[in-house]
């Protein structure tokens, strides 16, 4: 091979020309095209031909330059307004004198009377008319790929913007490049606007708005940028006004401050901030503050799903980064509760996702069931007081928007630290949920007492027409003392209750669930105690029972167990199991509640452990609503017995009749660990 190559003429010029120097290779390439380049010759003693070519290009470019300088820019109205027409299938027209100035560092343009039609579902109202448009470009960025106009004077701009129900948008002039990143417009560092009008009609939300658009110079308080606007929404005002700088000297390194009020659905956001990069709408930082009746309202002007709340009021940074929105230190009120945290809003392919991270140092308890539904009332006093809703029902009947939950995903948690003096004793919060394609699960939902907790997972299908809802929650170490009231200051009843709610069932509110939901519920008392008196008056031991009773006797039986097993169906609970077992008596019950109706309708049988003298053999109801319900005895039971009584005195002996009224007290102890394992 080596020798192949030595043989080879070009492979020893390749070689030689490698050991030349790299300025001496330079040097012997230069003196090559000025010996030979014609070229190069030619523009160091150009003849006659040379001299023809330059004069034509001279003369060439100089009937260009008159050309452009006598052109008549009018005829390129009709040109210019067919292509735009057939680019963006909309109709485009320029109706006014086309003037344009192209000798100049900063290129100008003048149009009169442009219009851009509506889209063809919008025939009806143009989306742009203009009546007088000036505008400049700096030649210097623009030939470096930059778009940067010194000067832009707009007069007499009508704007109309509308949304319909499907999104669709009339001012988008190419559906296919539309995006949610924030209008980008070139740096503008002269601006002005004339008697400008702007109407939005966003069909979705049923919001309309009439608005006026200004931008001066001068020293008087109408200097700066102008936004003034009404309209409705929902039926009720809506009031929008932005202010802004006179748009002089506009730098995209020097941020440009703006203020903004929205006021509508009872609701009112304030901004005070700046936009990063000039004329960059989708940067911008703001102190953000908003008050109002209720944060679902917000749903209206912000199209982000919250809860039902309270009023509130909440401060904080807004910030934009495109598609990212964060709203983080935000701290305030909802309701009596105060409420801090951070929110985070951004888009995922073509679905908004909000992430929340919230917390209170001291809830009320009331705040918290208006997100479940309740109807919050706030007192002089400040105090929030929550009802179910209509009708006055144990369970709230609010109904859940499953249409909101089915456009946006995200998740939150919420915690709060110390929960004010409550009925139920309540301590602690922790809640979780994450919703995902109209799927929301609620995990942890965690509520800590001042002894046990209650802690349960959610499902809600929000997909359906009438959301579908699994649930299951636990109960422990609840004591029975804050369930069941005291008597003359003292406890009638203690122990620690353990339960367990598993259901599943449609329902658009907590309500209409639990009407319709099938599952089982079980509550359990392994152990406790239980004031004798009213432990007597479980097996309707007249003697023992109203005697304790009446002579203020604080005595306690023990509570061997309590077992209270229901199987529900179509929002019906009957007693599988139900068994109370005390020292003196065993109590057994049958009957149903009904979850839709919020009714129950009890029986229960007590038998006597001890012999006992008077005994009325009637078993005890329970009847009514579940939020008073009434205690009784069965009267039917007590008329037998008597009459029986009389019967055997009238035949036998006068002391016969007390026979029926005697229990030789042979019932025995309920098995409490098989009662207590069986519990679903």
């Amino acid at each position: 091979m080596l020798n192949l190559l030595k043989d080879n003429p070009n492979w020893l010029v390749v070689r030689d020309r490698a050991l030349v120097p790299a300025g001496a290779w330079a040097r012997e390439r230069r003196d090559w095209v000025v010996a030979h380049d014609p070229v190069y010759g030619g523009l160091r003693r150009p003849g006659r031909p040379e001299a023809i070519a330059a004069g034509g290009t001279f003369l060439i470019l100089a009937l260009f330059v008159l050309f452009l300088a006598l052109f008549q820019w009018n005829w390129l109205r009709g040109p210019i307004g067919n292509w735009a027409s057939a680019e963006y299938d909309r109709e485009i027209e320029l109706n006014g004198d086309l003037d344009i100035n192209l000798f100049s560092w900063a290129p100008s343009a003048q149009v009169r009377g442009l219009r851009i039609g509506g889209p063809d579902w919008a025939l009806e109202q143009d989306t742009l008319k203009v009546a007088d448009l000036q505008a400049s470009v700096r030649l210097g960025a623009l030939i470096s790929g930059r778009i940067e106009m010194p000067s832009l004077i707009i007069t007499k701009p009508e704007v109309v913007l509308i949304a319909t129900e499907d999104g669709r948008l009339s001012w988008i002039l190419d559906p296919a490049r539309a995006d949610d990143q924030g209008m980008k417009i070139p740096l503008i560092n002269h601006l002005v606007i004339r008697d400008g009008t702007l109407s939005l009609d966003e069909q979705k939300r049923d919001m309309t708005l009439m608005a006026t658009i200004s931008a001066r110079e001068g020293t008087d308080g109408l200097a700066g940028f102008h936004l003034d606007g009404q309209g409705t929404m929902n039926g009720t005002p809506l009031r929008l006004e932005v202010r802004g700088g006179p748009f002089i000297n506009i730098r995209r390194d020097r941020p440009y401050a703006f203020k903004a009020e929205l006021s509508g659905v009872g609701s009112t956001l304030i901004a005070d901030g700046s936009i990063t990069r000039p004329f960059d709408l989708g940067q911008f930082t703001a102190t953000l503050s908003l008050r109002g009746r209720d944060l679902a309202d917000l749903y209206l002007l912000t199209g982000i799903t919250t809860p039902n709340t309270p009023p509130y009021r909440l401060s904080g940074t807004l910030k934009r980064d495109d598609e990212l929105f964060t709203f983080n230190d935000f701290s305030g009120r909802v309701g009596t509760s105060d409420l801090s945290g951070d929110l985070k809003i951004d888009k995922v392919g073509d679905r908004r996702r909000v992430d929340a991270d919230l917390r209170s140092r001291l809830l009320d308890i009331d705040d918290l069931a208006t997100v479940l539904g309740g109807t919050p009332t706030v007192t002089a006093s400040g105090d929030t007081v929550v009802s179910s809703g209509a009708g006055a029902k144990l369970l709230p009947t609010a109904a859940l928007n499953v249409e909101r939950l089915r456009v946006m995903d995200g998740t939150l948690r919420y915690r709060a630290a110390r929960v004010k003096r409550n009925e139920l004793d309540i301590r602690q919060v922790d809640l979780g949920a994450d919703l995902k394609d109209g799927i929301l699960k609620l995990d942890p939902v965690s509520f800590d007492f001042n002894r046990g907790s209650l802690n349960g997972t959610a499902r809600i299908n929000a997909n359906r027409d009438i959301p579908y809802t699994t649930a299951d929650f636990r109960l422990r170490g609840y004591p029975l003392e804050s369930i069941v009231p005291a008597r003359d200051g003292a406890p009638t009843v203690t122990g620690a209750a353990l339960g367990r709610a598993k259901l599943e069932g449609p329902g658009a509110s907590v309500h209409d669930f639990a009407a319709n939901s099938n599952g089982t519920i079980s509550l359990v008392v392994p152990q406790g105690r239980m004031r004798s008196a009213f432990a007597e008056l479980l097996g309707i031991n007249v003697t023992a029972g109203l005697g304790r009773l009446l002579s203020g006797d604080e005595g306690s039986s023990e509570i061997r167990c309590a077992v209270a097993d229901f199987t529900v169906r179509r929002g019906i609970a009957t007693a599988r199991t139900f068994v109370i077992d005390t020292t003196p008596v065993i109590a057994k019950g049958t009957g149903t509640i009904n979850l839709g109706a919020e009714t129950m309708n009890l029986r229960i049988d007590g038998e006597t452990k001890q012999p006992r003298l008077i005994r009325l053999w009637s078993p005890i109801t329970v009847v009514g609503p579940l939020t008073a319900p009434k205690v009784g005895i069965e009267g039917g039971a007590i008329a037998g017995q008597i009459g029986i009584g009389a019967a055997l005195g009238a035949l036998i002996n006068p002391l016969v009749a007390l026979l029926p009224f005697v229990d030789p007290g042979l019932a025995k102890d309920a098995n409490c660990g098989a009662l207590i394992s069986s519990a679903r």
